[in-house]
Order: structure tokens, then sequence, then C-alpha cells
């Protein structure tokens, strides 16, 4: 784990499957943080670049991508932008994108592989009060390096029948993989939270009613699911988060008990 500032948050959103709204999650994360005062940093490591289309920041001619950061030359210079930056100056984006296919090839070859975000996060620490860290729909290898950078984790699952088997999979991954990594202390799990979620579909109702039974038996903390909205998908198209596209939807609030735990978490870090 990284020596990052005494009270920063480095939050890694990582998962087993494609579809879960985690560039969702992280980005309308990030503004919630914003609006709140914080800084945030987000980082794109995944080559689909989602989260760099939601931020608006996919037609940018401005040079750089998270491939940068892991390249064996990087001094430091981090290529970040401002996102939405005639509404907020809180947030910045280093950009995801294909460039980051022969960063996974680089990964997988060298032995220190898993971590050198973290090396680069320690050696060029950032400035921001959050660091969130969007990983791709994959547990290897790029999503180990973000376990290894981060100081805290969240786990997005998506309400299926399978939603359980889902989370005990990415529990078990992460506690075998903070155990070979020799992580120490090991990133805190912030818990699980369920993503797409609609309230009138019988299934996804009595999925969520069971998976809070599932987080007590595994010892994590159970957010309120973030619902399906057409509101925050109409958003995501525009490169724009709920809160500048659609600031009164109810949708919105579905996000802030994260937002109330991460700046929880921030505290308690400055406390130490």
């Amino acid at each position: 784990m990284p020596n990052q500032l005494r009270s920063q948050v480095i939050l890694s959103i990582e998962t087993n499957a494609g579809g879960v709204a985690k560039s969702t999650t992280a980005y309308n994360l990030a503004y919630e943080l914003g609006v709140r005062g914080y800084s945030v940093a987000l980082l794109d490591i995944d080559p689909n670049e989602s989260l760099t289309l939601f931020c608006g920041l996919r037609e940018s001619s401005h040079p750089g991508t998270m491939a940068d950061v892991y390249d064996p030359s990087f001094a430091g210079n981090y290529p970040l932008m401002t996102a939405w930056a005639s509404k907020i100056d809180k947030i910045q984006v280093c950009k995801g994108g294909k460039e980051l296919h022969e960063t996974i090839r680089l990964v997988s070859k060298d032995l220190r592989g898993p971590y050198v975000l973290a090396d680069r996060l320690s050696d060029y620490p950032l400035p921001h009060n959050f660091v969130i860290i969007d990983c791709p729909a994959t547990l290897e290898p790029l999503p180990l390096t973000a376990l290894a950078a981060c100081t805290h984790v969240l786990i997005p699952i998506q309400p299926e029948y399978k939603a359980s088997q889902s989370a005990a999979a990415m529990i078990e991954w992460y506690y075998h993989n903070c155990k070979q990594l020799r992580l120490k202390p090991a990133p805190k799990i912030m818990g699980i939270v369920p993503t797409r979620w609609k309230s009138n579909w019988g299934a996804h109702q009595s999925i969520v009613e069971e998976l809070p039974i599932v987080c007590q038996q595994l010892g994590i903390r159970f957010f309120n699911p973030i619902r399906e909205s057409a509101d925050i998908l109409n958003a995501s198209g525009r490169g724009l988060p709920l809160g500048i596209f659609r600031p009164g939807r109810e949708a919105r609030a579905d996000f802030q008990p994260i937002v109330d735990a991460l700046i929880q978490e921030l505290a308690e870090m400055g406390d130490r």
C-alpha cells in the first residue's frame, strides 16, 4: 500500500463481472464528493475507457493516459484533466484507453507487476483527498495493481440470482490476493452495493432482501441499492454526472450513503 497523504482515501472499485455500473458509480461518487468540497482524482485503468466517456473526455486531444503512469519511465507527471470544469474544479481524471492493453502485457511480465501502481502513488503521491480507481471487469492483472495500491475497496454487485455467489467469490478473491501480495494492512472493504436495481422486479427485490444477510455473515457492510434509472443512463451518455444532468432526481440520493461512509473513513484516517 502506498505511503499516501496522511488523510487520503484510495478507493478501488473491484468487480468480477461486466455491466455492474462500476464506472457510473465511480464518477457519480467523485462528483458528490466534489460538491461537498473534497478534491478527487479518478484513475481509469480500463482499456474500454467507460469512465473517460462518462466524464465527457473521450474526444479530448489531451495527451496521456493511465498507460503512461504504468510505464517504467514515469516520473510523476500525471496526465490529469479537470472534468466538468465549467461547473466544478474539484475533480480530475486520468484517462483510460486502448493503450492499457500493452500495459496489461507489461504488468504480466514484470516481477513487481502487481505493485506498479502502488509504487507510483507512493513515489509520486497525488494531492487529492480521494483517489478513485475504476477497474476493468476482470480480476487480473490490472485490478490486482489497484488492490495493492488502495486503502479501501468497494464491490458493486448486479442483483441477479447468482449475486450471493458473486459476492462470495469476490470476497474470496480479495482475501486470497491480500495474502498473496502480503498487503499489511490490507485495504478495508467499504462494503457491497447492488447496482442497476429495479424495485418493481420481484427477482431484484428478493435478491436485495437476501444480500444483507449474506453480508452480515461475511462481516461486510451492505449499502442500499443504486437503482436503474433512465436519468443516470442519459447522464452517462452525455458525459455528465447525475448531479449536473438532473440534480433534483431522487436517484441521486442512492450515492449519498457511500459518500458519507467515504468522508467518515477520511476523517478517521486523519485522526490516526
